[in-house]
């Protein structure tokens, strides 16, 4: 049969990703992704290191970042992002900014990173003032809240799980505790960091629950990343990328999650401040045990609290 009539595939823009070697969660990336839009991937060399504030340092050597630049360009894309929030964040603002420079000099294409993207997707919604969430442990996310406040972000909450690995098996009933931990006092949005932690679906329904824009570090990635080569993210209900959706900074005063206040693991109450010396509130949540070697994989951290809430409100 002659299909020369079709005309062959539609052009197509490229995108070139940089993720590390652990980065699970490639469908998520596409489901930003519009049609006529390529996205090109690839890894960090293995490292036999957990998450920590080592491997973030690891994993964005401008060496490394350098050989995995030039692989994607031999398919010329018209932009590359590194897709790591810790590997970004890790050096601050200036290791931020020397990443992108090293990555446009090895490859000659517009580069930017994920904590670049974050600075800049917070600035598009005019959010001064944020609660995090995080998978990391005490130590990454304190790097984590140091970056934000060289770039001008104040913190005004926080929840983190402790993992080092297996982070792309932690379910949305998690990631939403987390959030309604996190979400202690006035806050314009919250961002949910790491880009090997599920969030496309979560989004919107935390959106209509906190009253407030949420952030995610692959949403963030993706919508920076098109913007630069003037494409626009896919995201129905969600506020960075749906002017609809877009209702502006909330003021929390007075909001607290089902039950009367953000539940520990245990099921009592967190106490605000109760992870060490920091001012800022947060909530620590206790991860699974590092699985020995030869033993299945499949533990998810155990978030849920004693009683279900049940199923988030409807958009």
């Amino acid at each position: 049969m002659d299909v020369s009539f079709l005309g062959g595939p539609q052009p197509q823009l490229g995108v070139g990703v940089v993720a590390p070697f652990d980065f699970a969660l490639d469908r998520e990336l596409w489901r930003w992704v519009p049609d006529d839009v390529s996205l090109h991937l690839t890894r960090t060399p293995f490292v036999p290191v957990e998450v920590s504030l080592d491997l973030a340092r690891l994993v964005s050597e401008h060496e490394t970042l350098d050989a995995a630049v030039q692989a994607l360009c031999a398919v010329s894309p018209q932009v590359i992002c590194y897709a790591c929030t810790s590997g970004s964040f890790v050096g601050g603002l200036a290791g931020e900014r020397a990443m992108c420079a090293a990555m446009a000099q090895a490859g000659d294409v517009p580069s930017l990173t994920t904590s670049g993207a974050l600075l800049e997707a917070l600035r598009e919604i005019d959010a001064r003032r944020i609660a995090v969430v995080t998978p990391y442990t005490k130590s990454v996310t304190d790097s984590l809240e140091d970056y934000l406040g060289e770039g001008g972000i104040t913190v005004t909450g926080r929840a983190y799980l402790g993992l080092t690995r297996h982070i792309w098996k932690v379910p949305y009933r998690d990631v939403v505790d987390m959030a309604r931990a996190a979400v202690v006092g006035s806050a314009d949005a919250l961002f949910i960091s790491c880009t090997n932690l599920p969030t496309y679906d979560v989004i919107p329904q935390l959106e209509a629950e906190l009253r407030m824009p949420v952030l995610s570090a692959n949403q963030v990635t993706m919508w920076a990343a098109l913007r630069a080569i003037g494409a626009r993210a896919v995201g129905p209900y969600q506020a960075l990328l749906d002017p609809v959706a877009r209702r502006g900074p909330a003021a929390m005063t007075g909001w607290e999650p089902p039950g009367g206040g953000p539940l520990s693991p245990g099921g009592g109450p967190l106490s605000p401040g109760g992870g060490g010396s920091r001012a800022t509130p947060e909530a620590a949540f206790a991860g699974p045990p590092a699985l020995p070697d030869g033993e299945p994989d499949g533990v998810e951290p155990p978030l849920a609290p004693p009683e279900d809430p049940g199923p988030l409100p409807p958009v």
